[in-house]
């Protein structure tokens, strides 16, 4: 077994997944460019706002050495996970610099027998294309003097039914050796199953694949809801309906927009990488169009909600609860919420944000703060502490006039019967 293991990157994926192997009993090594996380980590305190992370970090204290010396963290590894970010440009091309910057960091102290993992999101080919011969600068061989593998991250914020260690994982590896090594040691420390793949091109392509399947639905189900709104059928009911149905359909739910740093980038990279081939994505890209223009509308439905009232939107007063990209975390990364609040905000100079994950975007301290007196509640973010305090009792009590629910979380018929209007999305 292994005695030590070096997690290159401490963010949202790889301090996750190095209290994990300090847990399952491994000699561990965090490599973070930030002193600020390094020294809280080291203080068994997390920098990520998460419950089930902020537990883990305090019980591997001591356990999970944090350090920006990268000789002090990776000349002693048997085995080095690679968790850096992979997030794409402002016109939406892949950008691998943070993993480039790991190889090289990670070439200049590469020895033989060590075993490297991938577990940044890559598109296919990015393993052997570009961490390989960064690697093999080192004067080792892939395959031959150190193991390569791809393993994809599988890591959902804020999720209470699965959590890192009993979610499976895939691996590929550049040989069989490789692969082999490293199911061995994903077997170790997680309670689920390790599925070995015969290529790193198929790893890598896996968490594309996932991410896109979950991108395109959305946007089928945010185009539906937009056509059931026109017809005059709540889409809640439909999906309903079709849930009945025990095969040929999975429900997906529409809403403001997509967030977080895997479905808004990950189908860019299938786009980018399929293109250089000489294919052309037009599906993905139009799922893609489709949910990036969902803040946009979601303010045209609040226009129209305020209208109804004879309220323009500039003197109106508005409410806009979350600001993080999904409930009950303070990610805010590709938020949707953080898109409407710019809009908004360009028309009305006196908009109230609140959220109490996301304290620094917020300009009022409380729900109430922000709701008292308002003319339309916008709900971009279903916090389970909102979902429960907007109960139409309370909106009645705190006289608000209108509620436009982005994530169709709240009671619509409560709400209508309360005497406020209710505009969801696609209901």
């Amino acid at each position: 077994m292994p005695k030590t293991v070096a997690v290159m990157g401490l963010g949202y994926v790889g301090l996750p997944v190095a209290c994990l192997v300090a847990k399952k009993g491994f000699k561990t090594h965090g490599l973070e460019l930030n002193p600020r996380v390094v020294d809280q980590v080291n203080q068994g305190k997390s920098h990520i706002r998460d419950p089930a992370l902020i537990k883990a970090v305090k019980a591997v204290k001591g356990k999970l050495l944090a350090t920006g010396d990268a000789g002090l963290a990776l000349s002693g590894a048997d085995i080095v996970l690679v968790c850096v970010p992979t997030p794409v440009t402002q016109d939406k091309h892949p950008d691998l610099g943070f993993v480039e910057s790991a190889c090289r960091t990670l070439a200049r102290h590469l020895r033989k027998g060590m075993l490297v993992v991938i577990e940044s999101t890559v598109y296919p080919g990015v393993t052997d294309e570009i961490v390989k011969p960064l690697l093999e600068q080192s004067g080792l061989r892939a395959g031959k003097d150190f193991g390569l593998v791809h393993c994809p991250e599988r890591i959902d914020p804020g999720n209470q039914e699965f959590a890192l260690e009993n979610i499976p994982r895939v691996v590929g590896g550049v040989d069989e050796h490789s692969t082999t090594e490293a199911v061995k040691f994903y077997r170790k420390i997680l309670a689920a199953s390790v599925t070995p793949l015969n290529s790193i091109k198929a790893a890598e392509a896996v968490k594309i694949m996932e991410n896109t399947f979950r991108d395109v639905n959305i946007a089928f189900i945010n185009e539906i809801a937009m056509s059931f709104d026109k017809l005059g059928i709540d889409v809640l009911e439909v999906i309903k309906g079709c849930s009945t149905k025990p095969f040929g359909f999975m429900p997906f739910y529409p809403g403001p927009g997509v967030g977080g740093t895997c479905i808004p980038k990950d189908p860019y990279y299938l786009i980018e990488r399929a293109r250089e081939k000489g294919f052309e994505h037009r599906f993905v890209s139009l799922a893609r169009s489709l949910n990036n223009a969902m803040p946009v509308y979601a303010v045209s439905l609040v226009e129209q909600l305020l209208a109804s009232l004879g309220k323009p939107v500039e003197t109106a007063h508005l409410a806009l609860l979350g600001l993080s990209y999904k409930a009950d975390v303070d990610d805010v990364r590709e938020s949707p919420a953080l898109e409407i609040l710019r809009l908004l905000s360009a028309k009305n100079k006196s908009l109230k944000a609140f959220d109490p994950f996301v304290p620094g975007k917020s300009n009022v301290r409380s729900l109430e703060e922000a709701v008292q007196g308002a003319d339309c509640v916008l709900l971009a973010t279903n916090h389970r502490s909102f979902v429960k305090s907007l109960s139409p009792r309370q909106l009645k009590a705190w006289n608000v006039k209108a509620v436009f629910d982005a994530r169709n979380a709240l009671d619509k018929e409560g709400i209508l019967a309360a005497g406020i209007r209710y505009k969801g999305i696609g209901r």
